[in-house]
């Protein structure tokens, strides 16, 4: 199994809801925190993996539940099957973690940690045999009244045979196809959250973008200061950094609001 050695782990993120009013702001909290812990102990179960969602949710690091802590296991003949039931706490063992990749909106792509893309055969198998996306390792997760199946390009569902075979041959979606994709994507920081898109970067990259952003010429050119820049650090230590910026446009005259 070295091939899924090199599998890596991400993760994500859920935000608040709006409130009406302050009693019922406060019923909400709690309810949400209620929510919030309830996901927070799912995700502990499953050993870190958390249940995603939404389509948009479905890339990278994914793993395909079915029933409770059962997961879709990749053979080296090719084929699927559904691995043993899982302990409390314990995340999908290496070859039962696959790598998703979004195709659109609306679709994605899946691949083994065999290195294959997943489609179906025309006996209605899963089958991870193909080096390229084609229509048939094109797959649409269905989120519905909080249950999601997965469809596939013949028009079926993916579902689990009685000999816990992985095969799409349901044109309709029931208890047998529902299923949970869970992620394992680690949550990363944005270092420039809340900073202003002008103002990320050097400071010279942040004069240009306040030139491109207030440039009153009509020939496009930029017209950067020639003072140094070494004006612009003192500036930013001393609390003055936007008023010395835009007193440095005037001198080019590359302000509209300049006077």
């Amino acid at each position: 199994m070295s091939e899924y050695d090199k599998v890596r782990t991400k993760k994500l993120v859920l935000k608040g809801e709006k409130h009406k009013s302050k009693k019922r702001k406060h019923k909400k909290q709690g309810r949400d925190d209620e929510a919030n812990n309830q996901k927070d102990e799912d995700t502990l179960r499953h050993g870190g993996w958390w249940k995603t969602s939404n389509v948009s949710e479905i890339t990278g690091t994914v793993a395909i539940e079915f029933g409770n802590l059962a997961y879709m296991k990749a053979l080296d003949n090719g084929l699927f099957t559904l691995g043993a039931p899982h302990d409390e706490g314990e995340g999908p063992h290496p070859e039962e973690i696959l790598t998703a990749f979004p195709v659109n909106e609306t679709k994605i792509a899946l691949k083994s940690g065999y290195g294959k893309y997943i489609g179906v055969d025309k006996k209605g198998m899963v089958v991870g045999r193909s080096d390229a996306v084609g229509a048939m390792e094109q797959w649409e997760p269905i989120f519905q009244d909080g249950k999601l199946a997965i469809l596939g390009n013949t028009g079926c569902f993916i579902s689990v045979a009685e000999d816990d075979d992985i095969v799409c041959n349901k044109p309709k979606a029931g208890p047998s196809e529902y299923v949970s994709i869970r992620c394992m994507m680690q949550q990363v920081d944005d270092p420039n959250k809340g900073i202003p898109t002008e103002e990320q970067g050097s400071l010279e990259e942040v004069e240009v973008n306040y030139v491109r952003k207030f440039q009153k010429f009509q020939d496009k050119k930029l017209r950067i200061s020639k003072n140094t820049i070494v004006e612009l650090k003192k500036a930013k230590e001393g609390g003055n950094f936007h008023e010395t910026l835009l007193d440095r446009r005037s001198k080019m005259k590359a302000d509209r609001y300049c006077k």
